[in-house]
C-alpha cells in the first residue's frame, strides 16, 4: 500500500441504473426501504468518484456508551448512521443520560457512572455490540434490567459474556445455550476485577469486560487468543482512564473517573470495504474515500487488497483521540489470489463476505480459514456466501471454519438471499456489478442495519 501526501483528485460522477423491486407498494421511490423489498442491480461499466463515510460503527458505540459514563456532556460530528448504533442511543436514553442531536452534532449527557433503572427492557434491536458491550456496564449497577432483541440477535451466543460477567460478581439469567433475552443484576459497588483468558478473540467480549473492569475494584486483565481491535482501549484513553496493554493482555483499574470529550468520527472502514472491492474489479477505476479510519487493528483490507494487485494509496493522514484517518485512493489492478488465515481473519470479520464475493473474479481465487466465528454473525455468512455465489454459478468449496472461491470464474446474474444480514446484502451488491445480467438481492433493506445510505452512495459511485 503506497502512502503519500497531496490533495484528493476530483472525479466526474455518473450513475448506474439500480431500481428497487417493491412487493405490494409500487409507489414507493428509490432509497425507500421496507421490510420485504429487494434492489435489482444491473451490471456496471466502471467504478469512479468520491465517497464521505457516515462514522465508525465500532466507535461509535465505544463513545456513546463511555459518554454516559462521563461526568458532563460529551459531543460527537459525524456519528454512525446506522440503526445499531441507534440501538445503543435508544438504550442509553432509556437509562436516564440525555442523548439530543441539533445541526449535525449529536450530544450525550454523562451520569458518572450510574445509570437509571430502565422503565422496560432494553432493545437493542439487531445489534450484538449494544448487547454484549453495554451488559458490561450494567453488571456495574446496583439494579437489575432485562436486554432484548430482534429475532436475529435472540439466536446469537451471549454465554461469551455472561461466563466473566458473572466471575466478576454480577447474576446473569439467559435463555438455553445462553441465548438473549438476558436479565442482568449488577452488583454495584461489589463488582470485582479478574484476570481472564478469553476462549474466542472478540473485540466486543474485550471491550464489555474492559467497562465491566471500569466500574470494579481492582484491576482487570485480559488475555486474547488474537489480536482484536482495539477501540474499545483507544476509546477508553480519549475519555482520561489508563488502559495498558502487555503483550496478549490488556488491563484498567477500576474506579476511574472519566470525562467528556468532543470528537469528529472517523469514516467505517468496514462500509468503505464495498467500495474499495467494486472499484478493484474495474480496469478503468478511481476511487477516492475520504475521512477514513486507518487503524492498523482495522486496516488489513488495504494491505489484502494490494496484495491481491490492486493500486492504494493514502493521503492526509491524522490522528485524533488515537485514531488514525486518512484518504485512501483506490485504482484496479490485475488481481491474484490469497489465503486468509489466523490472525488475518480475526482482523478481517467484518470484510470477509465482500473479499469472499469478489473471489471469483480474481485469477487465483481466495480461500478463507479460522473464520467459524462468521456462522454465529446475523446469519450464517458462511453458508450464506456459498449458497449465494453458486446460485450466481460459482464453484465454491464450503467447510466448517470457511471456504475456497476459485478464481477465473464467470458469474450471471441470480436472485440473491440476504438472509436478512446487512453484510450479505452489501457484498452481493457488489458482485451483482460484475456479473452478466441483472441480480435480485433480496432483503437489501437489511443495509440500514450498519449503512442505511449504501445504494445511494452505490449509485452515485457507478458507471453504465
Amino acid at each position: 500500500m503506497k502512502t503519500r501526501g497531496g490533495s484528493c483528485p476530483r472525479r466526474e460522477r455518473r450513475s448506474v441504473k439500480i431500481f428497487m423491486a417493491m412487493g405490494n407498494s409500487g409507489a414507493e421511490c428509490f432509497g425507500r426501504m421496507n421490510s420485504g423489498n429487494a434492489m435489482t442491480i444491473q451490471p456496471a461499466r466502471n467504478i469512479s468518484g468520491a465517497v464521505r463515510l457516515p462514522g465508525d460503527k465500532s466507535i461509535s458505540h465505544r463513545y456513546a456508551m463511555l459518554a454516559a459514563l462521563a461526568e458532563g456532556a460529551s459531543r460527537f460530528e459525524n456519528f454512525s448512521t446506522g440503526a445499531d448504533c441507534a440501538s445503543t442511543l435508544r438504550c442509553l436514553g432509556a437509562s436516564g443520560c440525555g442523548v439530543a442531536q441539533r445541526d449535525g452534532v449529536l450530544e450525550i449527557a454523562g451520569r458518572g457512572k450510574r445509570l437509571e433503572v430502565p422503565p422496560e427492557a432494553l432493545d437493542c434491536g439487531n445489534s450484538g455490540s449494544t448487547m454484549r458491550m453495554l451488559a458490561g456496564i450494567l453488571a456495574g449497577q446496583e439494579f437489575s434490567c432485562e436486554m432484548r432483541g430482534d429475532e436475529s440477535l435472540s439466536r446469537r451466543p451471549m454465554q461469551r459474556i455472561i461466563t466473566p460477567l458473572e466471575q466478576m460478581g454480577a447474576g446473569i439469567d439467559a435463555q438455553a445455550g445462553g441465548l438473549p433475552p438476558l436479565r442482568i443484576t449488577g452488583a454495584g459497588g461489589s463488582l470485582r476485577a479478574i484476570e481472564y483468558k478469553m476462549p474466542v478473540a472478540s473485540a466486543q467480549v474485550k471491550s464489555c469486560l474492559l467497562f465491566a473492569g471500569l466500574l470494579a475494584k481492582g484491576e482487570t486483565r485480559i488475555e486474547e487468543p488474537a489480536r482484536t481491535r482495539d477501540h474499545g482501549e483507544l476509546a477508553l484513553r480519549a475519555f482520561g482512564a489508563e488502559v495498558e496493554r502487555r503483550g496478549a493482555q490488556v488491563q484498567i483499574r477500576g474506579g476511574q473517573p472519566l470525562s467528556p470529550i468532543s470528537a469528529t468520527i472517523p469514516g467505517d472502514i468496514s462500509s468503505a470495504a464495498f467500495f474499495l472491492c467494486a472499484a478493484a474489479l474495474f480496469p478503468d477505476s478511481n476511487l477516492v474515500i475520504e475521512n477514513a479510519l486507518l487503524n492498523p487493528t482495522r486496516a488489513a483490507l488495504l494491505d489484502v487488497l494490494t496484495a491481491l494487485g490492486a493500486r492504494m494509496s493514502v493521503l492526509n493522514m491524522s490522528e485524533a483521540h488515537g485514531e488514525i484517518v486518512g484518504t485512501v485512493q483506490v485504482k484496479a489492478g490485475p488481481l491474484g489470489g490469497a489465503v486468509i488465515s489466523g490472525g488475518q481473519t480475526a482482523a478481517l470479520i467484518d470484510e470477509l463476505p465482500v473479499l469472499a464475493a469478489i473471489a471469483p473474479y480474481t485469477h487465483k481465487g481466495i480461500e478463507i480459514r479460522d473464520a467459524g466465528e462468521l456462522r454465529l454473525k446475523e446469519s450464517d455468512r458462511i453458508a450464506a456466501i456459498a449458497g449465494n455465489l453458486r446460485a450466481m454459478g460459482a464453484r465454491v468449496e464450503e467447510r466448517p471454519d470457511g471456504l475456497t472461491v476459485a478464481g477465473e470464474q464467470h458469474l450471471h446474474g441470480a436472485e440473491i438471499d440476504s438472509a436478512g444480514d446487512h453484510r450479505i446484502a452489501m457484498a452481493f451488491s457488489i458482485a451483482a456489478l460484475r456479473a452478466e445480467g441483472a441480480s435480485v438481492i433480496h432483503g437489501a433493506d437489511s443495509a440500514r442495519i450498519s449503512y442505511p445510505e449504501f445504494f445511494d452512495v452505490l449509485e452515485r459511485i457507478t458507471e453504465r
